[in-house]
């Protein structure tokens, strides 16, 4: 299957970078991934007389997505911010006819030579902690900053209105657990109406919000330089606490909440973001981000655990997803609630 897959996408590619004499090998498909099947491959050709070898990247729509995602989205994000400077990868070609590789897909460059923080390690980070917490709270916040009419995604999906960006969001992920629970989800259900009683303050300003940054989503190197930030499946138009509040999430802590994101200490982190982005993370507004952000994972592992048990996902995160992830967020909303005036 993977050569054949090899010979298609190399087929697909020699008219795209202008290469007849184009070669696609090593291909090789990276465990993992819940909405995206996600392949390493190179591509040598000739350019100018001279040989090239290019490492890329293949997105390819499964048969099967835990949560439905547009790729255009995500190729567009890549696009945008890869232009302003952001450590993204480059987007090199998006196809959305089934004709070349069966389901749609895009290419991008592979960003080599880095590691991922695993989301189950204690240190993910060493000696770089410090480094590379201050570039994940900068970058967080330099996506937030600017106008996405002026990057080119003024038409992205979300809302543009200040005012009831929290509760078209939280109507998203409510319908998710509507559609996907296969038991009875009490605490989500509290935590919603919560949600809908207590509405945070209008937004500051509407951004283009990532809707997945956190750790296991951005690749680092040796010296500790961020140079990839990943996965903008559900990128959006929204409010950018949205961003931090998910960055936040004790999840992503590596067991210590007092560090999220495993890195460097949450006020610290804070005042980051707030110095990259221009905007001020009111404490009010964005504790009620946080708990939305414990739903919006308790809707994701739902979903996860759904897929998983009826066979149409079989990858072994969604295994872990439907499993660790759903109990930890039951528990991070219950202990929210708990408190909850």
């Amino acid at each position: 299957m993977t050569a054949e897959l090899s010979i298609r996408l190399q087929t697909y590619l020699a008219p795209k970078l202008a290469a007849p004499d184009l070669i696609v090998s090593d291909l090789a498909r990276i465990p993992g991934g819940a909405s995206r099947e996600t392949y390493r491959f190179r591509a040598r050709y000739a350019k100018d007389g001279k040989p090239v070898e290019r490492a890329l990247i293949l997105r390819r729509d499964p048969v099967a997505s835990l949560i439905e995602t547009d790729r255009t989205t995500e190729f567009r994000a890549y696009g945008a911010f890869h232009k302003l400077g952001l450590p993204v990868p480059e987007p090199v070609a998006l196809e959305l006819n089934m004709a070349a590789l069966e389901r749609p897909f895009f290419v991008m460059e592979e960003i080599v030579d880095c590691s991922v923080g695993s989301i189950i390690a204690p240190d993910p980070y060493g000696e770089h902690r410090e480094k590379i917490g201050q570039q994940f709270w900068s970058v967080l916040g330099r996506i937030a900053k600017p106008n996405p009419d002026d990057i080119g995604l003024g038409d992205f999906g979300g809302t543009r209105d200040t005012a009831t960006c929290w509760s078209h969001e939280l109507a998203r992920w409510e319908k998710v657990i509507d559609e996907d629970e296969s038991e009875p989800q009490p605490i989500a259900r509290a935590a919603i109406r919560w949600l809908k009683r207590n509405p945070p303050p209008p937004a500051q300003k509407i951004s283009v919000v990532h809707g997945d940054y956190r750790t296991g989503n951005f690749l680092f190197d040796a010296r500790g330089d961020i140079r990839a930030i990943l996965d903008w499946e559900m990128a959006h138009l929204g409010d950018p606490l949205e961003d931090l509040a998910w960055a936040l999430d004790p999840l992503w802590s590596h067991g210590d909440p007092t560090h999220p994101a495993g890195a460097i200490a949450r006020d610290r982190a804070i005042a980051i973001w707030e110095e990259a982005s221009g905007l001020r993370a009111e404490l009010r507004a964005l504790a009620w981000w946080e708990t939305f952000a414990s739903l919006k994972g308790l809707a994701i592992w739902i979903s996860a655990a759904r897929e998983y048990a009826e066979g149409r996902n079989t990858e072994a995160v969604n295994a872990f997803s439907g499993w660790y992830c759903l109990a930890f967020h039951n528990k991070v909303l219950a202990d929210r609630l708990g408190g909850a005036p």
